[in-house]
């Protein structure tokens, strides 16, 4: 079986992701399919395939590229999420203006599909903000239903980062490990100060294992393959 395929036939009560490497994830939640910062280097799977899309969500100008134009035109109806000010960058990489939204921190977009709901909110991945572009860098709460899902983007801690997250209840937290973002200390302490469900770090880091085991026992943690799939568990 495909992925994509895998992807179609998943129909849960709970939400699904798969990731692709990188920043780059699927959300589904029954017939609604999501793409955050899609990444194609490491899979077998072409943009062009990608004919299932209602959403694709890019969290800065650097996320989006030729790949995701080549999205769009296989998935007609889908629509480009971005931070407002990487609408031009968007479209030098020829994707038209029509075929946008853009937003910012605590603005709300609403998709509705086969009388299901989502609600995506936006939080800045860093504290940077221009009145002309608002927040160049942004994550994204996904919600369905009861569940919210957190992509922190290209985000690092920064202080009243908690505080923003906090009342949107969120069940997995999908964070970026690295020298220039979260260590696995800081995306631990993250995850418990807003009470993450689940913690997603991405990509796994050598000493995420241990750290989690030795210093977090009760930190529910899922660490992704390149195209595994996944199903949030009910409780």
């Amino acid at each position: 079986m495909t992925l994509l395929s895998e992807i179609d036939r998943t129909i849960t009560a709970t939400p699904s992701l798969w990731w692709l490497g990188q920043a780059g994830f699927v959300i589904r939640f029954a017939s609604i399919t999501f793409y955050i910062d899609p990444c194609f280097t490491e899979l077998p799977l072409s943009p062009a395939e990608v004919n299932h899309a209602d959403m694709i969500l890019a969290t800065s100008a650097r996320r989006v590229d030729a790949s995701i134009a080549t999205m769009l035109d296989s998935s007609k109806r889908a629509k480009l999420i971005l931070p407002k000010s990487a609408a031009d960058a968007a479209q030098a990489a020829g994707i038209p203006y029509h075929r946008m939204t853009t937003t910012d921190a605590g603005l709300r977009i609403e998709y509705f599909k086969d009388n299901l709901y989502s609600r995506v909110y936006s939080a800045p991945s860093s504290l940077s903000w221009t009145p002309a572009g608002g927040y160049p860098s942004l994550g994204y709460l996904i919600r369905f239903g009861r569940w919210t899902i957190y992509h922190a983007g290209s985000c690092a801690p920064y202080e009243g980062l908690a505080d923003r997250l906090r009342p949107f209840n969120v069940s997995v937290a999908l964070l970026p490990l690295g020298d220039a973002n979260f260590s696995p200390a800081a995306a631990a302490k993250l995850a418990s100060d807003i009470g993450a469900t689940w913690l997603v770090p991405y990509p796994a880091h050598p000493s995420f294992l241990e750290h989690m085991l030795g210093h977090h026992p009760g930190q529910r943690f899922k660490v992704f393959h390149p195209g595994e799939g996944w199903t949030v568990p009910e409780d």
